[in-house]
Formats: structure tokens, C-alpha cells, sequence
């Protein structure tokens, strides 16, 4: 038996890691994977469309939204999709991925909304194809991990940046970060008392285990001041 399960998987892998959850530590029940994407009217269509793409291909569940506030680019990047998906090597399945209801393109009226509606998503892997990107990145306040300009697509995330490939899904980013060396870590709270310090705080501790009624707990903390 180990202490914790970690690391990244298909649907198969996420059901063994919920069968052991409770009998030892898991990470995460990482995917199905996503990637949104934050973009404007400066953003290059091929770019977007090709990363979307990307995701695309890992699986069928897979998740490809695309924010954007111009017209113009969320028509272009669906011409290029049309172009590009033709000629990608897992077209049925990127398809279905790009066809289901989880993928999609999102208008909204700016950059304020779009930072809002990344936020309220919080998706696994983020990136900005913005005017000014960086700063747009550091609105950002949930995902997994931000790509930033138009240099920085996910797969480089995925081979070579260096961040983890092990991210949280499904909205979960919110409250998550990825995998990192803290998930083989634990902290042990110690308590040290000396009996001057526990007569200092002994009304507190009393009256609190009163209002939630367990004077047990009272009464742990009077009989060492009765003597």
C-alpha cells in the first residue's frame, strides 16, 4: 500500500485514482483537458485555431473555448478551423471534440468581460493572444497555468517550459494549483503549552466548549487548575 497516487492519465486512470480516494492520497482527478483561449482582434487566427486544435486531439471529451471580443477573428479563426482540421492527423477526433458542447467560441463585449468569464471558467491551461498580453495575464486570478503571447502555446507547456503537465480541470483551478513538489509535502501542527500559558486562554477554551455544548472539553482544560 503507498501513501499517495499522483500523475496524469486517460478516463481510466481517473477512475482508479476515485476508487482509491479515501483508502490513500490522491492528486487529482485530472481531465478531461482544456484550454481556453483569451484573444483579440490582434491575435493571428491560424495561431488560435492551431492551438485550439491541439487540445482537440487528445481526446474526444476534450475541451476548446476560444474568448474573444472581436467578430472578425472568432469568424476567421472558424475558417481556419475548417482549413486546418482537414489536414490534422486525428481529424474524427478533433471533430468530436470541437463539435461537442463543451468547446466553443465565446463573445464578449471586452477584455474586462473576457478577463471575467477566464476567471469564472478557470481552466487547466490558459493563453492570451491580447494587445499588451501580460498584463492581461496578471488579471487572471484561475487556471491552472497562463500562456502568455502569441509564443507561447500550450504544447510548449506540455514538452519544454518547464511547468507541470499535471493541472486541475474542470473549473477546479479556482481553488487548485498543479502538481508540484508541496503534493509530496505535509505539515504537522505541534502544540506546546506551559501552564501559565493554558491559565491565560482556560476562560476561552471554557466558555466556547460550553456554547457548542461539550463540556467535556471544558472540563479538560478546569481539572488542571482545581488541584
Amino acid at each position: 500500500k503507498v501513501d499517495l497516487v499522483t500523475g496524469p492519465g486517460n478516463i481510466w486512470v481517473v477512475t482508479a485514482k476515485r476508487l482509491l480516494k479515501g483508502l490513500v492520497g490522491v492528486d487529482s482527478e485530472a481531465g478531461p483537458t482544456e484550454v481556453a483561449i483569451l484573444a483579440d482582434e490582434t491575435a493571428d487566427a491560424a495561431y488560435v485555431a492551431a492551438d485550439l486544435i491541439s487540445e482537440a486531439e487528445h481526446d474526444p471529451l476534450a475541451a476548446a473555448v476560444l474568448v474573444t471580443d472581436s467578430e472578425t477573428l472568432a469568424d476567421d479563426v472558424e475558417a481556419e478551423l475548417d482549413k486546418q482540421v482537414a489536414t490534422t492527423g486525428h481529424v474524427e477526433r478533433v471533430k468530436v471534440a470541437l463539435g461537442g458542447a463543451q468547446s466553443g467560441i465565446v463573445l464578449v463585449d471586452d477584455l474586462d468581460q473576457g478577463v471575467e468569464v477566464c476567471d469564472a471558467y478557470a481552466s487547466e491551461h490558459l493563453e492570451i493572444q491580447t494587445r499588451d498580453a501580460a498584463a492581461v495575464a496578471a488579471r487572471i486570478r484561475n487556471a491552472g497555468a497562463i500562456f502568455i503571447g502569441d509564443y507561447a502555446p500550450t504544447a510548449l507547456g506540455d514538452y519544454c517550459a518547464g511547468s507541470n503537465h499535471v493541472l486541475p480541470t474542470g473549473g477546479c483551478a479556482c481553488h487548485s494549483s498543479g502538481l508540484s513538489v508541496r503534493a509530496f509535502t505535509k505539515s504537522v501542527h505541534v502544540v506546546d503549552y506551559s501552564r501559565e500559558g493554558l491559565e491565560a486562554v482556560a476562560d476561552h477554551v471554557v466558555t466556547l466548549a460550553e456554547a457548542e455544548d461539550l463540556p467535556g472539553h471544558g472540563q479538560s482544560v478546569r481539572i488542571r487548575f482545581q488541584k
